[in-house]
């Protein structure tokens, strides 16, 4: 490990410990990941790097017995208060890849004395960088202000996962690693993403996973094939697209973010490449089936409808590509409406009327409310033994084929919402009505 304290005020020395096998690339992704955003923007690590007012991350790391302990040293040519918080926040490093790990600054040394020459010339290389910055900032004005808004949008889905803002409203939802994935995703216009936040996949992601089509959107590195692995083993996921190889999700353009989500695969053809995929040897199969390859065109229609968002020199806040896309082929897609009016429409109309725009559904039993509940808790409840007299479904959303393999089990004859997606197994039994066959 090589040490250059020419060009630099103040070296910061630690130590790492990690409770498994890892990497000098695994601690320095772990460094910048975690301490990014922490500081604001002044303190922000590749920032700094880019204007020479923080030096390389050196990194000498061994492994034995399942253990892996190794030195950190980086060189800083900011003040000293400046310096010593940013040392103070390294050791706020918790994880290294999917391992445990203690990040401990060992030491905080002033290289300068003696050095009145480099100083100087370093100085002149600083000044020279913000003149050349300073420069370019005026163009980026609007991309600026326009990014700046979609991020501020960043929510935490039940009260911790960073998310987009429309994942509790979308039918298709995007998996990604981190928050600074999501804030990735939301510079580039997708608003329906969500993190997973490490390789323990929390219980809110398990369940969405069977009430949404899920895209798992990971990073092309070994931490991302660990994701992978355990989101099979544990949620429902229909496609996957990964970055390319060695590279992270947060670091793509927005033209690389696109190529990837239109280039991605289903989980059964994933899992038929890459054997490490498989639970057990095994592969898992979706439980949602037709659905898959309509799903995929709407993804596909998201990566298109973002390219045109991008394109606009308009500084709107752009609508969620997702919601437009999978509403526009649901419109394309959906059968004709049956030209016969049920004598209950005026009935089933006001119920759809008081629901429009709430993102709820009513079970009826003889043209009366019986349970009044969310979209996304809608199959937990389908699923439950006895209807207690429920004949009619209204919603407040898409008629899907998942939706319609559901609610014979529960006794439901008459299912009513704003629009059809595409049906490839017509149902036997159930008449299904849009607001424009009651109309």
């Amino acid at each position: 490990m090589s040490k250059d304290p020419n060009s630099s005020k103040y070296m910061i020395s630690a130590t790492i410990t990690a409770n498994g096998v890892v990497d000098r690339s695994d601690v320095v992704g772990a460094i910048f990941g975690q301490t990014e955003g922490l500081l604001g923007d002044e303190l922000d690590l590749r920032d700094l790097q880019k204007s020479g007012r923080m030096g390389r991350i050196e990194v000498d790391i061994k492994s034995s017995k399942g253990k892996s302990k190794g030195d950190i040293t980086i060189s800083s040519s900011m003040d000293q208060v400046e310096t010593s918080v940013f040392a103070a926040a390294l050791e706020t490093v918790e994880r290294v890849g999917p391992c445990k790990a203690t990040l401990k600054v060992t030491s905080l040394e002033d290289t300068r004395a003696g050095k009145h020459d480099q100083i100087v010339e370093r100085a002149r290389e600083l000044l020279v960088n913000i003149v050349s910055e300073s420069r370019s900032t005026g163009g980026d004005i609007t991309d600026s202000v326009r990014q700046l808004v979609q991020t501020e949008e960043i929510i935490l889905f039940g009260g911790k996962l960073p998310a987009g803002p429309n994942v509790e409203q979308s039918d298709a939802i995007i998996l990604v690693e981190g928050r600074a994935d999501v804030l990735t995703m939301l510079r580039h216009g997708i608003k329906n993403c969500i993190s997973v936040e490490g390789t323990n996949i929390p219980a809110e992601i398990v369940d969405l996973s069977k009430a949404r089509t899920v895209t798992a959107f990971v990073d092309g590195d070994r931490g991302g094939e660990m994701i992978l692995r355990e989101l099979f083993q544990v949620a429902e996921i229909d496609f996957v697209a990964r970055a390319p190889t060695n590279t992270e999700v947060e670091h793509l353009t927005h033209k690389q973010v696109m190529k990837c989500l239109r280039d991605k695969s289903t989980a059964d053809v994933f899992q038929d490449k890459h054997k490490w995929a498989r639970a057990d040897g095994k592969k898992k199969r979706s439980r949602r089936g037709g659905r898959k390859s309509q799903a995929k065109k709407q993804t596909d229609d998201v990566a298109k409808a973002s390219d045109k968002a991008s394109a606009s020199e308009s500084a709107d806040v752009p609508e969620s590509p997702t919601e437009e896309a999978a509403q526009s082929e649901a419109t394309e897609a959906a059968p004709e409406a049956d030209s016969s009016r049920p004598a209950e429409a005026d009935a089933l109309l006001e119920h759809l009327d008081a629901l429009k725009g709430s993102k709820n559904a009513r079970l009826l039993a003889k043209d009366k409310v019986s349970i009044e509940l969310p979209i996304t808790k809608l199959q937990e409840q389908l699923q439950k033994k006895g209807n207690n007299g429920v004949n009619a479904l209204v919603m407040d959303g898409i008629i899907t084929q998942r939706l319609v393999d559901l609610v014979p089990d529960a006794g439901i004859s008459t299912v009513v919402a704003e629009k059809k997606g595409p049906l490839p197994r017509k149902p036997i039994a159930i008449e299904l009505y849009t607001r424009k066959d009651l109309s």
